[in-house]
């Protein structure tokens, strides 16, 4: 089911802006995609600073989400554009220090420039953040949003499932009075033929025999063509999917095979089929049937 949220959250960090004079701040924000798909696949896009915590933010959305093609993306960035890092005397002397003993060793080496500085300060003290309570008090507030989301998108598929099946249902109802009109039909096509084949044989084969034989054959064939299990069938699929959608919960993958076995039947019904209402019939079901096929795809 598809589905998107963000959510953002700033920290202070421990040290003071020089020109500022209060706590330097940095915000978190952290984005949650979701696609259709069968089953949960999972990615994340983690900044290298936020990588360890790539196990907890597993472990939390996989407790929520059970299906679809899911993305989780974080940035970290400066609360303020116009904050700098703090840099101190110490780390500004300790950076000259290693640039000195990088460039006796190798004379040619740029010296660093402001960018650079201002970077790496930057970097010093990042690596000194714990982001994971943030972290995950971010990604309970995205999730929240988007099972929000889905939930809502859940109720249209809900609404879209109830109209095809009535539509299925109904189609169902016209194929029921057909069944036996079918059976008498082509019983009695048999005995017409019966008689005729009477008439021309003139009399070489026994009356009582060849009448047997064409109730037989008639049997047979009607047997062949009644779609009446199939009706049965197609019926109790759609009451269980019904009780299903009223039912709620995680209902995806039995709504799949569900519908794969309201489609044999239609199918089936089609190719028994030996009259056009019959076929035209099973055709609009097949196609109702593959229009709520795609979207149960998306339901968890």
């Amino acid at each position: 089911m598809t589905g998107y949220a963000s959510a953002q959250l700033g920290t202070s960090q421990g040290s003071t802006s020089a020109e500022a004079g209060h706590p330097a701040s940095r915000r978190l924000g952290l984005e949650i995609r979701s696609v259709n798909s069968r089953f949960l696949d999972l990615s994340f896009r983690l900044p290298d600073e936020l990588r360890p915590l790539e196990p907890a933010l597993r472990a939390l959305v996989t407790q929520k989400i059970r299906r679809g093609k899911v993305e989780v993306r974080a940035a970290l960035d400066s609360g303020d554009a116009s904050t700098l890092p703090d840099l101190t005397p110490r780390l500004l002397q300790r950076l000259g220090s290693l640039q000195d003993v990088v460039q006796s060793w190798l004379p040619n080496a740029a010296p660093l420039s402001v960018a650079e500085v201002v970077r790496l300060c930057a970097n010093t003290h990042s690596t000194q953040e714990d982001w994971s309570e943030v972290a995950q008090t971010l990604a309970r507030q995205a999730l929240e949003s988007m099972l929000q989301a889905r939930a809502q998108e859940g109720e249209r598929l809900a609404t879209m499932l109830h109209d095809r099946l009535g539509q299925l249902r109904a189609l169902t109802l016209q194929a029921v009075p057909l069944v036996p009109r079918l059976v008498e039909q082509q019983r009695q096509r048999f005995m017409e033929r019966w008689k005729e084949a009477m008439g021309l044989a003139e009399g070489s084969a026994a009356p009582e025999a060849a009448q047997d034989r064409a109730l037989s054959e008639a049997t047979a064939f009607a047997i062949r063509i009644d779609v009446a299990e199939e009706v049965t069938r197609l019926q109790s699929h759609i009451d269980e999917i019904e009780r299903l959608l009223q039912q709620g919960g995680e209902i995806g993958k039995r709504l799949d095979f569900l519908i794969q076995e309201l489609h044999r039947e239609a199918n089936t019904l089609g190719s028994k089929s030996a009259a056009l209402e019959l076929t035209r019939i099973s055709v609009d079901m097949k196609v109702l049937i593959e229009q709520m096929r795609e979207q149960v795809q998306n339901i968890e």
